[in-house]
């Protein structure tokens, strides 16, 4: 096998290895897909204004985040059903975070449940929730997660419905019949079927609540005290209702463009929303991070980490644990090189400064 030298290479060879309907799951955005590409992007058009003849030869790239120590600002977002990736799925993708030193977030729509990644080892773990019509699975699947030793609950807003992804509908995508949503085993609702569309929008319509407003995030304080992340932020008016609502911290998110197409690239929504949070509450970015230059870059627009998605499942499909082990290394790596070339010692030394965007006046980068 070639030497894998980069994040994106991954995707290729996970195509050649998956079955197509799960690849096409895994890689496709809504509609015309235009969100998609913007999401990679829009990272192009931020440049690097480096600062020379700075003594690099220390490099800390730990940070904090939510008031834990972590090796890196960088975090595995919420991606579901990874044992279609690989037979061990999230409980691979688990022990590759702890040995890396970071944060996983496990999706509710997860191959594996919450106690068994719990029992994969000491990590921190945040749990993504997707708010049911029956509230009662929802207390339910909250108070588990906080027994299992999860640290946050990661709320997905931009939900009610699911968006429409082309693919899924073609391949009439559904849960492969030898897995399961482990954490609703046992409980009484739908099941993911084969329908003449895509399963999973099926079963988003009948299960996942439309109806999901402000007054719910005030809720779910009522019935956790672990702290809650809103996922699926893209506006500053958005921002301070989060701040209001009494939410710990914000994931600005266009749910890997899948959900609704011809939104901005998540980078490109990052300034305005760091502006209106004013450091009250911190601020994490989600969608196309493919290379240490791109986390420089968030931090310097104002981002406190990055959360990583498709390049997991890629690499967990290609490698299983030490694939994701290998991305998160490569991401590690990059990142500090680009901090040492940029003369950032420390991850708070990084600065707006640092790089010039293409809505930076005076227009110096007309040309791009």
């Amino acid at each position: 096998m070639i030497e894998i030298t980069n994040v994106s290479e991954y995707e290729a060879l996970a195509k050649e290895r998956l079955p197509k309907m799960v690849y096409d799951y895994y890689a496709s955005g809504a509609e015309d897909q235009w969100t998609l590409k913007e999401n990679t992007l829009a990272f192009s058009r931020i440049l690097f204004r480096p600062r020379i003849l700075i003594d690099v030869s220390k490099i800390d790239i730990t940070t904090s985040v939510m008031g834990f120590k972590i090796s890196m600002p960088i975090m595995i977002a919420p991606t579901a059903m990874q044992k279609m990736a690989h037979p061990e799925g999230e409980l691979a993708t688990a022990r590759a975070a702890s040995a890396a030193g970071t944060i996983m977030t496990l999706s509710s729509w997860a191959t594996s449940s919450v106690e068994e990644v719990d029992s994969t080892g000491p990590g921190i773990r945040f749990f993504q929730l997707y708010v049911y019509k029956d509230r009662s699975i929802v207390t339910q699947l909250v108070k588990r997660a906080e027994k299992a030793g999860f640290k946050a609950i990661a709320l997905t807003v931009d939900t009610p419905r699911l968006g429409r992804r082309e693919a899924d509908i073609k391949n009439r995508f559904t849960l492969p019949s030898s897995l399961t949503l482990k954490n609703f085993e046992g409980l009484d609702i739908g099941k993911l079927d084969k329908t003449n569309d895509s399963g999973l929008a099926s079963y988003v319509a009948g299960q996942v609540d439309r109806s999901l407003s402000w007054k719910d995030v005030q809720w779910l304080q009522t019935i956790t005290k672990l702290p809650i992340l809103v996922k699926g932020v893209m506006t500053a008016e958005d921002t301070r209702l989060a701040i209001q609502a009494g939410a710990a911290g914000i994931i600005l998110s266009n749910h890997g463009a899948r959900q609704l197409d011809y939104v901005p690239a998540t980078i490109s929504c990052l300034e305005e929303v760091v502006k209106s949070a004013q450091g009250k509450i911190p601020v994490f970015l989600d969608g196309g991070v493919r290379r240490g230059t791109d986390v420089f870059k968030a931090l310097a627009l104002g981002a406190s980490g990055v959360f990583i998605g498709r390049p997991v499942l890629f690499s967990l499909a290609v490698d299983g644990e030490a694939g994701v082990r290998k991305v998160l290394q490569m991401l590690h790596d990059e990142f500090e090189l680009t901090m040492a070339l940029s003369g950032c010692r420390y991850v708070r030394e990084i600065t707006r400064n640092h790089i010039i965007t293409d809505w930076d006046v005076p227009r110096q980068l007309a040309r791009l």
